[in-house]
């Protein structure tokens, strides 16, 4: 397990780091988990657009809050973002079929992880994101859990 820490002072920071992640996963292929924990507002989704878009999606990038799932298709492979903020129980994992999902290759970008942890894959990335000291910054902890998120640092 590897863990870098980051400080972003702007969304452009984070605009970059996504980028990078965008390179490297392009290189090694859409093929990895990556989770998304801090509080609301604390940038989470922003960044998932920053990558998505990195990535190629084109058009209106919605967020899964209500509908746990968004899915794109990109020539590299299968994107699916989710957001399992509304979960209470683990048991709805199965009844909305996502092991199915998280059974196939692409990339999977959680938020939320915490609510589903109990039947959620091991993830590849961890990126916690913070409020910084200042207004508009990010303190930001990536940790790699698994050898190809180690590969994607």
């Amino acid at each position: 397990m590897i863990v870098k820490t980051l400080h972003w002072s702007s969304e452009t920071d984070a605009a970059a780091h996504a980028q990078g992640l965008a390179e490297r996963l392009r290189q090694q292929g859409l093929n990895a988990c990556v989770c998304l924990q801090g509080d609301l507002g604390a940038g989470k989704t922003t960044w998932v657009r920053h990558l998505l878009r990195a990535l190629g999606v084109e058009g209106r990038i919605k967020s899964p809050t209500y509908a746990v799932v968004e899915s794109y298709n990109l020539p590299e492979g299968d994107v699916w973002h989710f957001d399992f903020y509304r979960f209470e129980d683990p048991r709805e994992w199965e009844d909305a079929g996502l092991r199915d999902i998280f059974a196939q290759p692409g990339l999977k970008l959680c938020e939320w992880p915490e609510r589903v942890a109990e039947v959620l894959a091991q993830a590849d990335w961890v990126v916690r994101i913070g409020f910084g000291a200042t207004e508009g910054t990010r303190e930001v902890q990536v940790t790699a859990r698994t050898p190809q998120g180690e590969a994607l640092l």
